[in-house]
């Protein structure tokens, strides 16, 4: 369910009015002006001004679902579980916040299938608290709300030796900690390329994390103060994947520009209701 219309125009092209070079280039007030409204959207001053009595919770709107529907017959990949990780983490976090940096060169190695059980329940694995709309998770989230699906777009991954996963779009299960396949499709290593604006990393990782938002699941309760900590919350989600990372011999790279159109077209997102919103790729490091 989408948030209401508040009317007028609609918000992309409010979105280019408001920033339209042709029409303020030169004048540094208006510039300054636009620069200031940006800015009011990291300030508290909205979560004040919001009449709350409003929002769809308050409202008795149903609760938007933790996590997004998928056919049953699809194929599920099982994942290992949080008392097998053990093994697969090989450093300590003081070690792990130590060495975290950006690695944009990669290995040609896969990950192995427990490597990627590591990743995902590091970055969005459910502890305990599972109820109507919200969980809690290995990252903070205002209201325990977690607007994000994460995506895997597998290039080199192996299930055991010598037998790899098929490359292709995979989605995340948190609440049976499982891996959705998606779909395949050809040429999955120049399409992410093309989507990230020609950056060659993700062509070349074993796998890209792609995080989509499900605004509404935000905005159900706190309506325009949402938006603010949707942006906060990706940060919490990519900061885990670093230092995960580091702990088994892996590295990774936040990427924020990107086509928005192309990567919303590779994952077969709306653009609307659900749209990507960051993402990483991952691979062995030396």
């Amino acid at each position: 369910m989408a948030v209401e219309a508040v009317g007028v125009v609609d918000a992309k092209e409010l979105f280019f009015m408001l920033n339209d070079h042709s029409e303020i280039l030169g004048n540094i007030y208006q510039t300054n002006k636009i620069m200031n409204l940006y800015r009011y959207f990291l300030k508290d001053y909205i979560r004040k001004e919001i009449d709350f009595s409003l929002t769809h919770q308050n409202k008795g709107y149903p609760v938007p679902a933790i996590e997004k529907p998928y056919n049953t017959d699809a194929k599920k990949i099982s994942l290992a579980k949080p008392d097998e990780f053990e093994s697969i983490s090989k450093i300590d976090l003081l070690t792990a916040i130590k060495n975290r940096k950006s690695h944009r060169v990669f290995k040609n190695k896969p990950l192995t299938i427990n490597e990627v059980s590591y990743l995902l329940w590091c970055t969005q694995g459910i502890r305990s608290g599972v109820h109507s709309g919200h969980a809690y998770r290995n990252v903070p989230s205002a209201g325990a709300r977690h607007s994000f699906e994460t995506y895997l777009v597998i290039l080199n991954v192996e299930m055991s030796e010598n037998n790899k996963l098929m490359p292709g779009i995979y989605r995340y299960l948190p609440l049976t900690h499982e891996l959705l396949f998606e779909f395949t499709e050809d040429n999955l290593e120049i399409n992410i390329v093309k989507a990230v604006l020609g950056q060659p990393y993700p062509g070349k990782a074993a796998l890209t994390f792609i995080w989509s938002t499900i605004p509404y699941r935000m905005e159900w309760r706190y309506n325009l103060a949402a938006h603010k900590v949707i942006a906060i919350d990706a940060g919490h989600v990519c900061q885990n994947l670093y230092l995960a990372c580091e702990a088994i011999g892996a590295g990774t790279c936040a990427i924020a520009a990107y086509d928005q159109s192309l990567l919303d077209k590779l994952l077969r997102l709306n653009g609307d209701d659900e749209f990507s919103i960051y993402l990483a790729p991952v691979g062995k490091i030396k």
